[in-house]
């Protein structure tokens, strides 16, 4: 990725930072997208802990997927981290896009996740 692209993206990752906290009552769900994968994870940033987490990596959405880089993979990360996140009793959250544009794989994994339960 070229430095003027790469710096666009960590200004409006710190830009978006300043006003995201996560909090017990209401995490944060951060996404991240690389080129062959999604990751996305539900943080309490007050004492720094992953409450619950998915990506493209795990066992189980491998074994579903034939490709991990596209917006249906995107999805069932989204209702794999809503899943888990569920399951620990975490219903709220607030979404952290993490710099990247709200288009694609970043909507499929939030719309995906508000679909499973999770409220934002």
């Amino acid at each position: 990725m070229s430095k003027k692209r790469l710096s666009g993206r960590l200004r409006r990752k710190l830009r978006v930072r300043k006003k995201v906290k996560g909090t017990p009552e209401r995490p944060r769900l951060c996404v991240y997208r690389s080129l062959r994968h999604m990751y996305a994870q539900v943080i309490d940033d007050t004492v720094g802990h992953t409450l619950a987490a998915a990506s493209t990596l795990d066992k189980e959405l491998r074994e579903k997927l034939q490709r991990t880089g596209n917006v249906e993979a995107a999805k069932e990360v989204g209702r794999l981290v809503a899943k888990r996140a569920l399951e620990k009793g975490i219903k709220k959250v607030v979404f952290d896009r993490n710099g990247f544009l709200y288009h694609g794989r970043v909507k499929a994994v939030a719309e995906a996740a508000r679909e499973a339960g999770l409220e934002f």
